[in-house]
């Protein structure tokens, strides 16, 4: 049953066109696969849909990958996007549940509230033989406003004393082998292994089919690794993008994010002031 935070295909296809309603391709791929958004967008995409490069509307000047764009910033990316105040969106990727997720968090830390995910994403839509467009978008530029919510966001000194006192648990959304310390990390620079204390949750684990799990089969899920959803959780990832799908996991199944630690294992994996364990949580 779709939520405030998801949308059916047949619910977009009949909004599409509608001038309040952003459409948002937020495709974006590992670099290790040779998948390249932009690039795919331009070929195909539902129409009127605009494309959103998570690596290129971001803090590019933290040294770390795609973080959470600066206010500025992210007004005139997304006023030229024709992306404006008083509308509502609709985000989606292209491999069903990944990127879109971390454009979501991005526009709801931004005081967005009418933002929704298109369940199954672009393969949906393709499979079930709805209309694309190809070639560049050429949007009308409006204003956006962005107003920062700063209880989105978990700093590193917040992550650090979430595993100190246990205030909230750090669950980690990366691989399993990874978060054992078993797999080495695709970034470069980076050790292998956890946050000690914290707990892992594969995002894998959370999908399938393109789609997040029902609510009550993630209830299951979290359960199965030992995670509360009556206390509040930090999600942390790789560089924040499955933290984004775990943090919509969360709300989906009825609990409560304390923040996205938009750092994540980027940040923590490669300071030598940050502990790292390994084996399993």
């Amino acid at each position: 049953m779709p939520t405030h935070n998801l949308t059916t295909t047949d619910e977009l296809a009949a909004e599409l066109g509608d001038p309040s309603l952003g459409v948002i391709d937020a495709s974006w791929h590992l670099p290790n696969t040779g998948r390249f958004g932009a690039a795919e967008f331009r070929q195909a995409h539902i129409p009127g849909a605009v494309f959103f490069d998570i690596d290129r509307i971001a803090d590019v000047e933290s040294g770390l990958p795609h973080m959470l764009p600066k206010s500025g910033t992210l007004a005139k990316e997304m006023g030229a996007l024709g992306l404006g105040d008083g509308m509502r969106f609709v985000i989606y990727d292209a491999l069903g549940l990944f990127a879109a997720a971390r454009v979501w968090w991005t526009l709801r830390a931004y005081g967005v509230t009418e933002v929704r995910i298109l369940e199954g994403g672009l393969a949906k839509w393709k499979h079930e033989g709805r209309p694309l467009e190809s070639g560049d978008a050429h949007p009308k530029p409006r204003v956006f406003t962005p107003r920062l919510d700063e209880s989105f966001i978990a700093s590193l000194d917040e992550v650090r004393a979430a595993l100190a006192d246990g205030s909230a648990q750090v669950v980690d959304a990366r691989p399993a082998d990874r978060f054992r310390g078993d797999a080495p990390e695709p970034r470069e620079g980076l050790r292998s292994g956890h946050m000690p204390g914290s707990l892992n949750l594969p995002f894998v684990d959370i999908v399938e089919h393109g789609r997040l799990k029902s609510p009550e089969a993630l209830k299951e899920t979290f359960a199965a690794h030992k995670i509360d959803l009556m206390k509040p959780i930090i999600t942390t990832c790789g560089s924040g993008v499955s933290a984004a799908i775990l943090a919509l996991a969360v709300e989906e199944a009825g609990g409560k994010v304390e923040g996205l630690y938009d750092g994540s294992w980027a940040e923590w994996g490669g300071r030598e002031d940050c502990p790292v364990a390994t084996g399993p949580a």
